[in-house]
């Protein structure tokens, strides 16, 4: 293993019964990177999770943190990572500084230094005000930051986030997202499962596409947009009453399919329609259409996700 490689995946496999879950999957992580985990509902992510933490034995391969073997060197493998799952893991009777101080303590810190990480989780957490009020007055989304700020407390070299912003409000998904980031910035290295796409394009270093237990492609974001060629046409049309006007210029200029999303019209350009941007541009403003955005960039991540999967669930 070499230095800057925090993690590594070496053709794993795991079989339940008569299905195979995971199916030589491989891949390595390196210090101070976000890797991201994808893939549809029963794509394999979970028991890879599991077999990373030592919470599931793999059938063959080997996974390596820090330079330990989650078989041979369980606990000392166990020593190298904190784990934020989808549910919150806090005592309920307790206010939010206790919790934090009783892991901070869990975590070796003495009673200061607990104190200190605490406040100072608290406050990336947007939590200060409610530091000393129990848990039943929290909403669901203030439990979660609350969560993954217990898996932070001890510094962890690595951390595993498994869907850690499900089913929060984007503010607070913004929140994670920071803390996450200044996470990383301080050296950490963090493994990220997520259903939010814009989430993983938005935060993770590379990704790993998995698909019925087995590797469909890695990248980083870009690299996993080029795989799917073309560029798309993005078109943000100011005045809600002239959009369908705008629509069908586009449509009879470039002559495919036009994505429609509020006021946003979205084309996936070939090579033979490029040609015939200027031209929507020049329709657009011959007919006094306002338009607030007009780019030509790179597909979302979401139509990597649905082309390398397509059809194959």
């Amino acid at each position: 293993m070499s230095d800057d490689t925090v993690i590594k995946v070496m053709n794993i496999k795991k079989q339940f019964r008569n299905k195979v879950a995971v199916n030589d999957v491989s891949f390595d992580i390196k210090k101070g990177e976000i890797f991201g985990l994808l893939g549809p509902n029963g794509a394999g992510k979970t028991t890879i999770l599991r077999m990373m933490t030592t919470l599931l034995r793999q059938d063959a391969g080997k996974v390596s943190l820090n330079g330990f073997d989650t078989l041979t060197q369980s606990r000392l493998a166990r020593q190298q990572f904190s784990i934020t799952g989808q549910t919150a893991a806090i005592d309920q009777d307790l206010t939010a500084r206790e919790n934090l101080m009783i892991f901070g303590k869990l975590n070796g810190l003495n009673r200061t230094a607990a104190l200190s990480r605490a406040t100072e989780l608290l406050t990336d957490f947007d939590l200060t005000n409610s530091a000393d009020q129990t848990l039943a007055t929290f909403s669901g989304g203030m439990r979660r930051r609350l969560d993954l700020a217990i898996s932070l407390i001890g510094k962890p070299t690595i951390l595993f986030l498994d869907e850690p912003t499900t089913g929060l409000d984007p503010r607070t998904r913004m929140q994670m997202w920071h803390a996450i980031q200044k996470l990383v910035a301080g050296g950490s290295t963090v493994l990220l499962t997520t259903q939010y796409l814009e989430e993983a394009d938005h935060l993770a270093d590379r990704i790993a596409l998995i698909d019925h237990g087995k590797m469909v492609a890695m990248g980083t974001p870009s690299e996993l947009k080029k795989q799917v060629g073309g560029m798309q046409l993005r078109i943000e049309v100011a005045d809600s009453q002239q959009f369908d006007q705008a629509q069908t210029i586009a449509q009879a200029t470039l002559r495919l399919p036009v994505n429609v999303n509020d006021r946003i019209l979205t084309v996936l350009l070939d090579p033979t329609s490029m040609s015939q941007v200027p031209h929507v541009l020049q329709q657009l403003q011959s007919s006094k259409i306002p338009i607030s955005n007009f780019a030509i960039e790179t597909p979302p991540l979401d139509d990597v996700f649905l082309k390398m999967t397509a059809g194959k669930n």
